[in-house]
């Protein structure tokens, strides 16, 4: 007789552990490199990855064999799924795939594994423990490892630049195929961007560093796919769109940042000043009155030193006290930089940039005594002025991405240089 066996309590159920790493693949007729991508993926992290993990093959509108080949990974391979969906876009791709999951972080990479798959364990390493809430790849670090053509070189430097200049944007490389976020941060981010295509990378990346969330950059080893089908006109007409959509968003204050800040426990970006708006609008508007009392002042200072000095050097003076005063007030008024830390470093700076437009009046007023040497003051006061609006243009841009660059992006800059391994 077995005494005892009919009494013990059966077994707690077994309870599955929590998916840790959803990577998500979006394609679109992708016949010829989904399955072996597939495979070497699910490879490396069944032999390199720690946690339980899953791969989702998005789909979306692919015409070819590729809906096929995904279910058909899906059956085959453990912890794969596929995802179909009815329109194309690899934003609205990521947020279906990544809106569904119960994943506590959600990553995606490009179907050619374009990056090098060892760099994925250091990209979401710190999002697992809770240090970071965002995680990128970056192409443009010191320790990346890229090859790639000089046109594609080109456009992806400009278009970060761009984004600096026009949206203030703090991370290096906003294009890499190779993100990853955590799930609880998705939650509240994606409900507020509106791209579905290639610009949602970016507006997704603005909208975390403006409300305050941390995002982590890691060097890559990054191979350019010479078969790549990326519209490169087309993707670049959209993002200039959505930059200025987005834009238009954050100075109008349509977006929640300050409620979504406050939800996620973010305080507002270190070194803000309270009460002075800092949004792109707002600093291009200051900046322009500036820039009019500027003018102002340096017409009259022109007009009355040309008598005693002579054109060239009534130029020179006239500028370097416009510029001494326009750097001051641009500082304070415009960017929001108050106390003297670093003020003779700014006006430092900002004599470099007004030798740019010391280089530019002069060269225009040299070509103007050669075309037209009888003219009078107020035709070299005409193209002193048009002289000094391109002049103006890329002063601004200087000012706003190197002088006076926002203190949450300084101080997240020595961040970006750590790989957490």
């Amino acid at each position: 007789m077995i005494v005892g066996s009919a009494l013990r309590p059966p077994p707690p159920p077994v309870r599955a552990e929590r998916t840790v790493l959803d990577v998500v693949v979006p394609v679109f007729n992708e016949e010829t490199d989904l399955e072996p991508s597939v495979r070497r993926l699910h490879e490396h992290l069944s032999g390199q990855f720690p946690y339980p993990f899953r791969i989702t093959i998005a789909d979306n509108a692919s015409t070819d064999a590729t809906p096929r080949i995904a279910a058909r990974l899906a059956a085959e391979l453990p912890d794969v799924v596929a995802l179909r969906l009815a329109e194309k876009g690899r934003g609205r791709a990521l947020r279906e795939a990544w809106s569904a999951s119960d994943a506590q972080v959600l990553a995606y990479c490009d179907v050619d594994l374009s990056t090098d798959l060892t760099a994925l364990l250091p990209l979401v390493a710190p999002l697992i423990s809770g240090h970071s809430d965002l995680a990128i790849g970056t192409r443009l670090a010191r320790g990346s490892r890229v090859v790639r053509g000089a046109r594609r070189e080109l456009i992806s430097r400009s278009y970060n630049l761009l984004l600096r200049g026009a949206l203030g944007a703090g991370f290096s490389d906003a294009q890499c195929g190779f993100k990853a976020i955590r799930a609880d941060i998705a939650d509240r981010l994606l409900p507020l961007v509106e791209d579905t295509g290639w610009f949602f990378d970016t507006e997704l990346l603005v909208l975390a560093e403006r409300s305050g969330l941390r995002i982590h950059e890691v060097p890559v080893d990054w191979v350019d796919d010479p078969d790549s089908r990326v519209d490169i006109v087309a993707t670049a007409v959209a993002d200039l769109k959505g930059i200025v959509r987005l834009g238009r968003a954050l100075a109008t204050g349509r977006l929640p940042l300050s409620q979504l800040r406050a939800r996620l426990g973010r305080d507002a970006p270190p070194g803000a000043v309270p009460g002075v708006p800092t949004g792109l609008p707002v600093q291009l508007v200051r900046f322009a009155a500036i820039g009019v009392l500027s003018t102002l002042a340096y017409s009259a200072l022109y007009l009355v030193l040309h008598g005693p000095v002579g054109a060239y050097a009534a130029n020179l003076l006239a500028l370097v006290l416009t510029a001494i005063g326009n750097t001051a007030a641009n500082r304070r008024l415009t960017f929001g930089v108050r106390g003297t830390a670093g003020a003779a470093t700014h006006q430092l700076q900002g004599l470099l940039v007004f030798a740019l437009g010391l280089g530019l009046t002069t060269g225009a007023l040299a070509a103007l005594h050669t075309w037209l040497p009888d003219a009078g003051r107020g035709v070299e006061l005409l193209v002193l002025i048009v002289a000094n609006a391109v002049a103006t243009v890329l002063r601004f841009v200087a000012y706003r991405s190197w002088i006076f660059r926002s203190p949450a992006t300084r101080q997240a800059a020595p961040a970006r240089q750590e790989t957490t391994l």
